[in-house]
């Protein structure tokens, strides 16, 4: 049998991750889980950078998409989203 690398290991752990949040922002039909969802696909496209020693980009990665678009993207389903009226909710 032969031994798997640890940054092998690493790796296809990551590749699961990233590819399982994708899917997850695009299936999830709540808005707040599927930016949760995007933010953890980012963060682990970041670790990619950083797996391949490219930590100037992994850096940027966050501050940029985590840090701006996320956050862009949390304040307007915050600020659109609307509480179902009660009235509405009681006549049904």
């Amino acid at each position: 049998m032969a031994v798997v690398p640890f940054e092998t290991l690493a790796f296809l752990l990551f590749a699961l991750v990233t590819v399982g949040a994708s899917v997850g922002v695009v299936l999830v039909r709540d808005v707040w889980h599927s930016a949760l969802l995007l933010g953890v696909a980012l963060l682990s496209v970041a670790v990619h950078y950083v797996m391949l020693r490219a930590e100037f980009l992994a850096v940027m990665q966050v501050l940029v998409y985590v840090g701006g678009v996320l956050i862009l993207i949390t304040f307007a389903v915050m600020l659109v989203r609307r509480d179902p009226d009660p009235d509405v909710e009681a006549a049904r």
